[in-house]
Formats: C-alpha cells, sequence, structure tokens
C-alpha cells in the first residue's frame, strides 16, 4: 500500500527543501511511505510538499522493488494516476487505484486503504513526528524508519504504544 502525507516543518527547516501542496495548503514537505500488507514500512521518501504524488510513487515503486525484488502487487489512492500504474507495469508490479465509493457518506473503510493509513497513524504518534523538525530531507527518513522500528518491536513484545497528546 502506499500513500503520501503532506506535515507541515518547523522554522529550522531550509527553504529549499519545502514546498506547498496546493491541495491540501500546506507549506512543508510531503513524506511517502510504502508498506506491506500488515503495515510494515517497507520504503520512504521524503521531499518538498510542492512535488506531486506521482513522482513521489514512482520513487518509491523504485526503491521497494530495489530492496524487494518479489513484490507484485500495489495499492493506491486515487491522487495517483496513468503514469504510476505504467511505471508499476515496467517494475513488474501490479499497481491497482483504489476509489472511494461516491455513494457512501461520511467515514467508511476503503479496500486494503487502512493498512497504510494505519501505518501514518502510528509513525504520528512519536512527537517527532507530529512536525518535520529535521534540515535534511534524508534525517526525515531515518526518523520514520526509527518510529517504524519503535512500533514493530512494541507489536513483538505486546506492549501499548504510548501517546505524548492530552499530556503536558
Amino acid at each position: 500500500m502506499i500513500d503520501t502525507q503532506s506535515v507541515k516543518t518547523s522554522s529550522n527547516v531550509p527553504l529549499t527543501s519545502q514546498g506547498t501542496d496546493a491541495a491540501k495548503k500546506i507549506v512543508g514537505r510531503k513524506r511517502g511511505i510504502l508498506t506491506d500488507t500488515i503495515g510494515l514500512i517497507l520504503a520512504v521518501t521524503v521531499t518538498a510538499a510542492s512535488l506531486s504524488e506521482n513522482a513521489l510513487e514512482i520513487r518509491l515503486l523504485d526503491q521497494a522493488k530495489e530492496k524487494y525484488p518479489t513484490p507484485s502487487k500495489s495499492w493506491a489512492d486515487t491522487g495517483f494516476k496513468n503514469a504510476v500504474v505504467e511505471h508499476g507495469a515496467r517494475l513488474g508490479i501490479d499497481v491497482e487505484v483504489v476509489n472511494r465509493n461516491p455513494d457512501a457518506r461520511g467515514f467508511h473503510v476503503v479496500k486494503r486503504r487502512w493498512v497504510v493509513e494505519r501505518s501514518i497513524g502510528w509513525i504520528m504518534m512519536h512527537r517527532r513526528l507530529a512536525r518535520d523538525y529535521e534540515t535534511l530531507t534524508a534525517s526525515s527518513e531515518a526518523m520514520i524508519h526509527i518510529a517504524s522500528v519503535d512500533n514493530l518491536a512494541r507489536r513483538i513484545t505486546d506492549e501499548t504504544t504510548p501517546t505524548w497528546r492530552g499530556t503536558y
């Protein structure tokens, strides 16, 4: 599963690594993650928020294919277009764009998309990732990997994930 998230940046982030996500009206960076079917992060990329979701998706597919040569299927939301599907086909990955049911009102679970949304929620529970504080995008990617390792360790040990929300 593939998804992106736009986050605001702190004041110490260089302007050259920031951008404006026009769709979400956020000035900052865009994180892209690719997860497996149980929500473990396989590939991460962090760029300026002005970069299109399609370009981010292509980077993620390239990373995943380089690290893990066997993926054959991927799901993405409607923000991803034909260029991504075609690039996935060249890599041997069937990219399926999952559309939301237009008749359903309010929140409802979308096929396979909840896995990556849950993974984004898990990494957002780490206070350092609530906003992008890192000067380098590589440092931001490393922080996401650290949060992913922490979440995996908590899942293995059956420890509950603490939250910083509501604390003072």
